[in-house]
């Protein structure tokens, strides 16, 4: 199975059961091996009382696509933790576009980078993430484990 082949099975398995990230309307725009694209629009109930998105929104989307890049190789990895620079407000109707880059893999960690971006290309957050991967655990039973490392 080539490797952008299996980033979709394991994006499939886990978009059905991804019940947080269906429940705020995103959308997983493209995956790969070790990376992903998701957007998400603002909507009224994500306002906070200053009337721009709540950080936690936004945090969310970064790390959903976080969590489709890293376990694009079919094991199942998780989040160790993740750092967030929230660097311009998003507002109502904005379209939100969250794309995330593996830096780093070695062993069972590993190092992703997430630009959030507004429908005109202004960043809204930058978003680091730490993985740890379960070594042998297959995400999707029945597909090859991708990357090796």
């Amino acid at each position: 199975m080539a490797p952008q082949e299996l980033a979709e099975a394991t994006r499939d398995a886990m978009w059905k059961d991804d019940r947080a990230s269906r429940g705020l309307g995103m959308e997983v725009l493209e995956v790969g091996p070790g990376r992903a694209t998701l957007a998400m629009a603002v909507r009224e109930d994500m306002l906070n009382g200053h009337d721009i998105c709540h950080g936690g929104f936004v945090t969310t989307l970064a790390d959903s696509a976080f969590a489709y890049a890293c376990n694009a190789y079919n094991e199942i990895t998780v989040a160790a933790g993740f750092d967030v620079n929230l660097v311009a407000a998003a507002r109502r109707g904005d379209r939100l576009t969250a794309r995330a880059q593996e830096s780093a893999k070695t062993g069972r960690t590993g190092t992703y980078d997430v630009a959030v971006t507004n429908q005109r290309g202004e960043t809204i957050a930058l978003f680091r993430g730490r993985s740890f991967t379960m070594k042998g655990k297959p995400l999707v039973e029945g597909l090859p484990i991708g990357k090796k490392t």
